[in-house]
């Protein structure tokens, strides 16, 4: 693949990690968001758009070696701008994608399309044992997302792959996150093999480090060539004395959107 990747969402926690990162691993990077990059990185080309802008998507996808897409709303609201921001818009990046003649796209999907999925009484958990249990309506969009590209995928010939992110952050935040986290480190390394991967047609996989208290299954990701280097283990001393030790029978850590499926995450309690 020959030109930029195209990252919308650039501005954002995990696109300014893939700022820096991406180039490191040899990729040029032209990154889009609805604000202007602040301190653009050498050689990296910006575009100031909307992902639900057409148009404006489609001159941003034109010459473009593939496009990772981050865009739209990272939590819970309501279902009209859920729908116009998250829906609307990965409609947008795919079909710039495909009248551009762009073939590989990299999707943040994340583990709240299958949010109200229980942990495995044994074994891990794969990506076809978390089938769409949407937590919210944030969750609803993220199932789209894999259902459109999907339709990307088979009807027009795309390469597509879905990342279930985790918990992304510097540090894991909660004793849930020792299971979900996501290193900055690794997020880089997830979507360079989602990027690298031979004609991987339409993927779904888990995106977490290789935590030693990890339940999603990595295999599908490791197939892509990821190889996940840290560990969120290191940090669980600190976390349990200030938490407690994780209970597994409490939903936050019993399903796989944690506290997403509680009741305080109702959209009428985000709006």
């Amino acid at each position: 693949m020959s030109g930029p990747v195209l990252v919308t969402g650039a501005a954002g926690r995990i696109g300014t990690v893939l700022r820096e990162g991406l180039p490191e691993r040899g990729w040029p990077v032209r990154s889009l968001d609805v604000v202007a990059i602040a301190e653009p990185r050498p050689g990296e080309e910006t575009v100031v758009a909307d992902v639900t802008d057409l148009g404006a998507l489609t001159a941003a996808t034109q010459g473009a070696a593939a496009v990772v897409h981050l865009g739209g709303l990272s939590g819970e609201s309501t279902w009209s701008a859920i729908a116009h921001a998250n829906i609307e818009g990965t409609y947008c990046v795919l079909e710039a994608a495909r009248r551009t003649g762009v073939r590989r796209v990299v999707l943040a999907s994340s583990n709240h399309a299958t949010g109200f999925t229980g942990r495995p009484a044994s074994g891990p958990l794969g990506e076809h044992d978390g089938p769409s249990r949407p937590d919210t309506y944030y969750g609803v969009s993220k199932v789209t997302m894999e259902a459109l590209g999907s339709l990307y995928a088979d009807r027009y010939g795309l390469d597509v792959v879905c990342l279930r992110i985790g918990t992304q952050a510097p540090e894991p935040p909660t004793t849930r996150a020792l299971a979900t986290w996501l290193s900055p480190r690794d997020a880089v390394a997830l979507v360079d093999a989602a990027l690298r991967a031979p004609s991987p047609g339409f993927r779904v996989v888990w995106g977490v480090s290789a935590n030693t208290r990890g339940w999603w299954d990595l295999t599908a990701a490791r197939s892509l060539g990821y190889e996940p280097q840290d560990d969120a283990e290191v940090y669980a001393d600190a976390l349990v004395a200030a938490h407690g030790e994780p209970d597994p029978a409490d939903p936050v850590h019993a399903r796989v959107g944690g506290e997403f499926t509680l009741p305080g995450y109702d959209a009428e309690e985000q709006a």
